[in-house]
């Protein structure tokens, strides 16, 4: 559950949300089709923003772990 754990974390959290960032202006640049990859970018960088990790119920962990 190390995964879960580093994603937690204040990087795996900053991660998240740069990532989720990355995919909305990469959507948005290439439009067309890609706005759908903006969409998308939405669940990283909401997920970073209210600490959730939406991986860990996959894994039996709870969504917030601490």
């Amino acid at each position: 559950m190390s995964l879960i754990k580093f994603m937690s974390s204040r990087i795996g959290r900053l991660l998240r949300v740069a990532a989720g960032m990355a995919l909305i202006i990469v959507g948005l640049e290439f439009g067309g089709g890609w706005l759908t990859l903006s969409v998308f970018g939405l669940i990283p960088l909401f997920a970073g923003a209210l600490n959730v990790c939406l991986l860990a119920p996959l894994l039996g962990q709870p969504l917030k772990v601490r």
